[in-house]
């Protein structure tokens, strides 16, 4: 992959001032290629979510460089190029689920028609067809989930971002759901920049994994999965998948001890 979808050069985030100042990001430099699906990981508080609000132009870094399809995250973010999922699904309970997949299109002043096909297209992809009239209530977290995904895809956007989307859900939902994200990366060709506290989630999903220390939020290791996009949940037994989740456990333990070696 040559294309960048993000291109981040020394980008640091700093929160208040003097004696109260918290430096949330420190020296991040990472480049996304176009179809990649990138995993970032770490502890509570170094940084994953933040960077992310950073390429969806919600945060402003306090210097360094990022582009999002080659321009500013603002102006990508007036472009549409990315869609956000989060960890709670977001559904407004008062629409149904196709009036929710259909909002962020409502919103963008798409026609009647367009609006039909894409919501049907979307919700086809997290193969919720049939529930376009339920109401978030009358469907299971992890189905609830799929539509939050079905709605960040409604508009085509190159880019998802997707901040711990199944990080409430049982273990068996979540192999479900990664199983089923994997299929719709490599049906859609989106660039997925996935954020996880999960050790086998990331390893199982990404094309790149990216370990991130404590607080000041930095980057550790990034590691290439030698894995191709086809895969199974049965590779997790494999001793490749565990050497790269000896890998990452390390790098996360290298960013503990970085920290109390500098007090």
């Amino acid at each position: 992959m040559t294309d960048k979808i993000i291109s981040a050069k020394n980008v640091e985030l700093k929160f208040g001032r003097g004696s109260e100042e918290v430096v949330a990001l420190k020296n991040i430099s990472l480049e996304v290629g176009a179809g990649e699906f990138v995993s970032f990981i770490g502890p509570s508080g170094c940084g994953k979510t933040t960077f992310l609000r950073t390429v969806a132009a919600l945060e402003k870094p306090t210097s360094g460089h990022i582009l999002v399809n080659g321009v500013s995250p603002d102006e990508a973010r007036t472009n549409r190029a990315y869609g956000y999922v989060f960890q709670s699904a977001g559904l407004y309970p008062w629409r149904n689920i196709s009036k929710n997949v259909s909002l962020p299109l409502e919103i963008m002043n798409y026609s009647r028609e367009e609006i039909s096909k894409r919501v049907s297209e979307s919700l086809n992809l997290v193969e919720l067809n049939g529930f376009e009239k339920k109401f978030p209530w009358q469907l299971s977290g992890g189905m609830q989930q799929r539509a939050s995904i079905a709605r960040a895809l409604s508009f085509d956007a190159d880019l998802l971002l997707m901040d711990e989307p199944f990080g409430a859900l049982d273990e068996i939902v979540r192999d479900h759901l990664n199983e089923q994200l994997l299929d719709l990366w490599q049906k859609t060709g989106k660039t997925i920049c996935f954020v996880t506290h999960s050790i086998p989630e990331a390893v199982f999903l990404s094309t790149k994994i990216v370990v991130m220390s404590p607080r000041p939020g930095r980057i550790v290791d990034v590691i290439e999965s030698p894995f191709p996009s086809s895969r199974s949940l049965e590779i997790r037994d494999s001793k490749e998948f565990i050497s790269i989740s000896q890998r990452v456990r390390e790098g996360l333990r290298s960013g503990y001890d970085y920290n109390e070696n500098k007090g």
